[in-house]
């Protein structure tokens, strides 16, 4: 089974016109369970600041956290960076018009040319894609502003991007690891100059099934044939219910270990913190 040509072929497809892009953001804040925890972690740190902000997508992909900042948060200003132009050109031509205080760049994170200062930087299911991680990290903690956050999301070393044997290959084929070590990527991050606000497990048991329940299974079928895909409204009809029930589970649950990392560093507001 593999990931990547599927969801390739998901954005050319729902890229065709903006209201599809947007029912797409719509339908990924839904089913993937990330969504919530990212969206969590987003309105701890920017909610009720008061004041302008500035936030990096730090490759942003379809753009949908881009959307979502630039919604939530008013007088947020949202920097869109990312190394694949097809993607860009998409989220450009959707936020040009509708949400203009989004501005979409090409930029490479291992020699990041946006100019900060950001007060926060988003980097979900990046890490894993990028081989000089640590050169990344340090470039994100440049551009931040003193206090400002990062938040990463990412696969975990337990069973991330759908290995669960060692030895065997993620489904994702283009990751360059298959999970991070929860101490080695907070070891990275301080390593970098930034401090550890928090870290958890996410897709703990809850989390995991409801992914295998509306991500997995869709996936298989579309792997298998694309004309399975007119059986999916009927299937996400009989099991939504219930992944929602888990994702709100595995949200307010202390996993002790799961398939996914949260992770929200800091940078330092004085060489003495």
């Amino acid at each position: 089974m593999r990931y990547d040509p599927v969801k390739d072929k998901l954005g050319r497809l729902f890229g065709r016109q903006p209201w599809l892009q947007l029912l797409f953001f719509a339908l990924m804040n839904v089913l993937l369970l990330r969504a919530w925890h990212v969206r969590r972690a987003l309105r701890q740190i920017l909610g009720g600041k008061g004041r302008p902000l500035r936030v990096l997508d730090a490759g942003t992909g379809f753009g949908q956290y881009a959307w979502y900042v630039a919604r939530a948060f008013a007088e947020t200003e949202v920097v869109a960076v990312d190394i694949k132009r097809d993607y860009l050109e998409r989220a450009h031509a959707l936020f040009a018009k509708r949400a203009p205080n989004i501005s979409v760049h090409y930029d490479d994170l291992t020699a990041l040319r946006s100019s900060g200062p950001f007060d926060c930087i988003l980097a979900i299911d990046v890490l894993e894609h990028i081989e000089d991680d640590r050169g990344a990290l340090e470039h994100c903690a440049r551009v931040l502003a003193p206090g400002g956050h990062v938040v990463i999301s990412t696969p975990s070393d337990l069973g991330g991007s759908d290995v669960h044997t060692e030895g065997a290959d993620s489904f994702i084929e283009e990751h360059v690891r298959e999970g991070y070590n929860k101490p080695a990527l907070e070891r990275t991050l301080r390593e970098a100059g930034l401090r550890i606000a928090s870290s958890r497990y996410t897709y703990g048991p809850y989390g995991s099934l409801a992914w295998r329940l509306v991500m997995k299974v869709p996936l298989r079928l579309l792997n298998t044939s694309w004309a399975l895909a007119l059986l999916l409204p009927l299937y996400y009809v009989l099991t939504m219910p219930l992944a929602l029930i888990l994702h709100t589970m595995d949200l307010h649950h202390a996993n002790t270990r799961g398939t996914g990392l949260l992770v929200v560093a800091q940078k330092p507001r004085t060489k003495k913190q």
